[in-house]
């Protein structure tokens, strides 16, 4: 496939189309004027008509667009066929906005409508212009977001907006689109989740065995099951994966530390408030139990 003339052309094709999309979601955008719109993550130069240079798309010192902090000139790039959607809500530092858009629900929505999203973050959402994608396609995503804005501004029901899925989930049925929004988003800013997640992976964690010697407490069933209320100090025996982000947080043999049990607190209590958005812990099994779900991981014994 990637073989010239053909490989390249249709690779170009794939460069042109994300670019395409992008110049419209910014038309749409200046159209709207002081009105919310979705914003597509990139630099804020784009080149007004056809693919542009490479060297628009690398990364320089004093670029405040992508919120890395400091980074050398040419160090990185972004791949312009890499298109990340970021919704209304939370800005590049971290702090919240009075209301918000969280993604999940935007996704949900775009499902819905048949539109499936690559993977779907706090505040953003990912999809990708690979070879096939045309402008047909990415022309009825911009038509699908512009009809969620209209109605998440004039707060339609979700029976009427998602009514798949206010059939699996009834006690959503008659609740607005916008007061959905800002009953997450207001849990979101409530737990500070952003910076949760942030610090939890920034936190000091402390290996206490190796991988391969945790893996064998597991293969000889020297492990037990732990609710996360008293997890703080005990070494893991699964490894342990949030989605959002994807990235593991601790692999078998370290200990857990308190930050990492607040964001694991926040999953269970963002889950029994809005089941069918549950937040994603890979290695956290959850159980039925008196009262509601409980949740646990399997540790080394002691």
């Amino acid at each position: 496939m990637m073989e010239p003339p053909g490989g390249h052309a249709l690779v170009e094709e794939s460069i042109l189309e994300a670019l395409d999309f992008r110049r419209a979601m910014r038309k749409v955008d200046e159209e709207f004027g002081s009105d919310w719109w979705f914003k597509v993550w990139g630099p804020d130069y784009l080149v007004e008509e056809g693919i542009g240079d490479r060297e628009d798309w690398v990364i320089h010192a004093g670029d405040t667009w992508h919120g890395f902090g400091e980074i050398d000139s040419g160090f990185n790039m972004l791949d312009p066929i890499k298109a990340t959607i970021i919704t209304p809500g939370l800005n590049l530092a971290g702090e919240f906005d009075e209301q918000g858009i969280p993604a999940a629900i935007v996704s949900r929505y775009l499902a819905e409508h048949g539109i499936i999203i690559e993977k779907t973050g706090l505040y953003s959402f990912f999809i990708m212009f690979t070879i096939g994608i045309t402008k047909g396609r990415w022309n009825s995503m911009v038509t699908e977001l512009q009809q969620f804005k209209d109605d998440y501004d004039r707060n339609r029901p979700l029976w009427r907006v998602m009514p798949e899925f206010a059939k699996k989930y009834p006690a959503y049925e008659r609740r607005g689109l916008r007061d959905l929004c800002n009953q997450i988003h207001n849990v979101y800013k409530e737990y500070d989740v952003a910076k949760v997640t942030t610090e939890m992976y920034l936190s000091e964690i402390e290996p206490a065995m190796t991988p391969a010697d945790a893996w064998a407490r597991m293969a000889h069933r020297d492990v037990e099951r732990v609710s996360i209320d008293n997890l703080e100090g005990r070494v893991t025996a699964m490894l342990v994966t949030p989605y959002p982000p994807g990235i593991p947080l601790l692999v078998p043999g370290e200990r857990f530390n308190a930050t990492i049990i607040r964001y694991l607190k926040f999953a269970r209590d963002f889950n029994a408030l809005f089941p069918g958005f549950e937040t994603d812990v890979h290695g956290l099994v959850r159980e039925k139990a008196e009262g509601g779900d409980a949740y646990f991981i399997d540790v080394v014994k002691n």
